[in-house]
């Protein structure tokens, strides 16, 4: 039982792992490359609008900002929702004042549209904005003074009219959160809205700067906007706050291949920057965006590194705080509990450390390091056997969708396990795992060589992940 639940325990660990190995430094900065086009897009529908990063996950998705606010996510989880004073962005609804508007950038990892500072923690905010500014109008009514907005504040002509009495202070939420969530939130909104007015904000100088009351609308890139209607700023009742969430969240493979290169999509990549960016702030990025991108994944991590460590040498050289920036060589940490022996070889399978060679000029595949574990297509497979140098492989395990036509000596040289990416089936790898496991233990242990092939080859995630987990279990 307890050997049992250790393999268990092994393939969980090994197999995110793996997943972790997408989540490379080149995939992205590829893919917030590739999502900052959609930004700029939308930025160019309304161009007299600030455009401004949620830090800090947002401030990766464009070259240029005007500015930056900090709603976190956090503050809008369910049961977890909350008005924090610490963080009002003032300036957020100030500038949105000047001029008619904002638009905010974000993303999120998770396999939704919107992180939930878009889609509760802002439209929360917006609507406490909204409450304490209409306390403040009513206030003044009583006393028998209107206040009016004032023209220095606002950058258009009619600003210095009156404020509407007709000031819209309900909580707008986008479709997707349920009533329950709705009801809970709203309930809370006096309490937050009397903990922004004792705090001492300054209500005073957003009464003069808003005309209207404020309103978050949300588009991702599976928003359908028509160019030839988009909606003048003049056209709405309210000042909107559009919240643009940068990442595609499609549920299909996120493989991607151009002329040059391939490389795996990541929604949100700008998240959690600690974990893959080495010390590169987005600053740095976006003045080298276009060499990065162009170089590919091979070389990205070392471009990286020389552009950290030049900018280090020019601070100390002047003075300013320089700290040298380490990373972890890229092993499995994790997998120390499951072995007490030392890796025989890097995760990623095309380090230079590994020994890639051809087993001979007919019968070519990719040979990991001295073991007898090689990867191939299943074209290669089936070439193999017509052209009878199948010796190099006695026996043969085809992580394809289909099936090969190759005939070996016994069947049982022959494993068919139909096995797809984790994006479109995430328990297809879990699920063929201990077949493959045991399959390739009575191959390897007998001394004999063993051929993982699908339809890509070397560039499929799937026979490279099975060959992974092969070294790490079953050689240990």
């Amino acid at each position: 039982m307890d050997s049992e639940i250790d393999t268990k325990l092994s393939i969980y660990k090994a197999a995110r792992s793996i997943k972790r190995r997408d989540n490379t430094l080149y995939n992205a900065l590829r893919s917030i490359y590739e999502d900052s086009t959609f930004v700029g897009e939308i930025s160019q529908l309304w161009p007299e609008l600030p455009l401004l990063a949620n830090l800090r996950c947002g401030f990766w998705y464009y070259p240029k900002f005007d500015a930056t606010c900090y709603f976190k996510s956090t503050d809008g989880h369910t049961n977890n929702w909350s008005f924090n004073t610490s963080r009002l962005n003032l300036h957020v609804a100030q500038l949105a004042g000047q001029k008619g508007g904002c638009i905010i950038v974000d993303s999120t990892r998770r396999g939704k549209r919107f992180p939930d500072s878009m889609s509760k923690t802002i439209p929360s905010w917006t609507c406490v904005l909204n409450r304490a500014i209409l306390n403040h109008k009513n206030r003044n009514r009583s006393n028998g003074s209107l206040e009016k907005a004032s023209s220095t504040c606002h950058q258009h002509s009619e600003c210095s009219g009156l404020v509407s009495c007709d000031w819209d202070s309900s909580l707008h939420l986008p479709l997707w959160v349920s009533a329950t969530e709705r009801a809970a939130i709203e309930d809370r909104l006096e309490e937050w809205t009397r903990q922004l007015e004792a705090c001492g904000a300054d209500i005073a100088s957003l009464v003069s700067c808003l005309r209207k009351p404020l309103r978050p609308l949300w588009i991702s890139q599976k928003t359908v906007i028509w160019l030839n209607e988009v909606p003048g700023l003049d056209s709405w009742d309210f000042t909107p706050i559009i919240l643009v969430s940068a990442s595609s969240s499609v549920g299909i493979s996120q493989h991607k291949t151009t002329s040059e290169f391939s490389w795996n999509y990541i929604p949100g990549a700008g998240d959690d920057e600690e974990s893959w960016a080495r010390g590169l702030s987005p600053h740095h990025f976006w003045k080298q965006a276009y060499d990065l991108i162009s170089s590919g994944p091979d070389v990205c991590n070392q471009k990286v590194a020389d552009i950290i460590e030049r900018d280090r040498v020019y601070r100390a050289q002047r003075g300013q705080s320089a700290p040298q920036v380490s990373i972890k060589p890229a092993k499995l940490a994790n997998m120390a509990c499951v072995s007490n022996v030392e890796p025989p070889l890097s995760l990623e399978i095309h380090d230079s450390k590994t020994d890639m060679r051809s087993s001979d000029s007919n019968c070519k595949a990719s040979w990991l390091g001295s073991t007898n574990l090689a990867v191939g297509t299943t074209q290669l497979a089936a070439a193999a056997a017509a052209a009878a140098c199948i010796s190099d492989f006695a026996c043969i395990l085809n992580c394809d969708q289909e099936s090969a036509s190759v005939v070996l000596p016994t069947a049982e040289a022959y494993l068919h396990l139909p096995m797809v990416n984790s994006k479109m089936d995430r328990f297809s790898l879990s699920k063929n795992l201990p077949s493959a496991i045991e399959f390739a233990k009575l191959t390897l242990e007998k001394g004999k060589k063993l051929l993982v092939c699908c339809r890509d080859g070397k560039d499929s995630f799937v026979p490279l992940s099975i060959v992974e987990l092969i070294i790490w279990i079953a050689f240990n």
